[in-house]
């Protein structure tokens, strides 16, 4: 993770369009059981969907600037000992930069925008 990249999220439209009209992103109900919100870096969230995600229709990924979160992002060892971002807190839509629907592909794989790992 180099500095100023952005982290990522992936949720469904549905939950999108409601922190939406909320004015905040609160997580999904995996994200409240967890008791913080899951973030991927560029290189670990085509896996993560892979893993988590796989085969689900209706999703987007949400861009999000890190330094607009820093008081509350921790990264900690999750999958294979990696550091993965996670949220302490709910995610204020100014820290958004950008919203891609995430379709499936042919091959029922999630088609990420130009410039992940892994992307189909």
């Amino acid at each position: 993770m180099t500095a100023g990249e952005p982290i990522f999220h992936i949720c469904k439209q549905t939950e999108w369009e409601a922190a939406e009209r909320a004015g905040v992103y609160r997580g999904s109900s995996q994200d409240a059981a967890d008791g913080f919100i899951h973030f991927s870096g560029r290189a670990q969230v085509v896996a993560s969907a892979a893993k988590h995600r796989k085969g689900q229709t209706g999703l987007v990924l949400l861009s999000v600037d890190p330094a607009r979160v820093s008081q509350i992002l921790k990264w900690e060892p999750s999958r294979g000992g990696q550091l993965f971002p996670h949220l302490y807190g709910a995610l204020p839509l100014a820290a958004v930069i950008r919203v891609d629907p995430l379709p499936l592909g042919p091959d029922g794989d999630h088609v990420f925008p130009a410039g992940f790992s892994g992307a189909s």
